[in-house]
């Protein structure tokens, strides 16, 4: 993906090709799962596939009732159809409100994660600074006291 899109704008672009189709999804989230570096887009693009996989296994179920039932006399004016009609726009409308929440809940989120771990590297950062000027703070100290010493050393011996 262009290096110029956010994290955000990629994991909406991932929710999308996965409403919009299947094949869309697999060279998006493919491609996401596959060459980003970015392992919160990579957890996207995963629970973007199993939501596809689930809305387009149930189309499938679907359409199999529908083409079974079309092979029936009088199937398009009985119950049986009501209720594939009925539950085809069950899913429809499950299907945009699913894809749009976990859109919405991908491109507003903070990304704890990448926080957390800026603010760990930032704390390593700061404690290694710390450790470095305590030891400079030590190295100082002892070459006081060698000095210290050797003038005590110099003093005692008449040089």
């Amino acid at each position: 993906m262009k290096e110029g899109w956010t994290t955000r704008w990629k994991a909406l672009f991932i929710w999308l090709s996965g409403y919009l189709s299947i094949i869309a999804f697999a060279i998006v989230g493919g491609y996401a799962i596959v060459k980003s570096e970015d392992e919160e887009l990579k957890k996207t693009a995963k629970q973007a596939l199993i939501v596809t996989v689930i809305f387009t296994a149930i189309s499938m179920f679907l359409s199999l009732y529908n083409a079974i039932g079309g092979m029936t006399d009088g199937y398009y004016a009985s119950a049986a159809y009501e209720a594939y009609s009925i539950l085809s726009q069950l899913t429809a409308i499950a299907k945009i409100i699913v894809f749009v929440v976990f859109a919405a809940i991908s491109f507003f989120k903070g990304n704890p994660t990448v926080t957390a771990e800026k603010a760990a590297s930032v704390k390593t950062a700061e404690s290694s600074e710390a450790v470095t000027a305590a030891e400079r703070t030590a190295d100082a100290a002892e070459a006081a006291e060698s000095a210290e010493a050797a003038d005590g050393a110099d003093a005692g011996s008449g040089v």
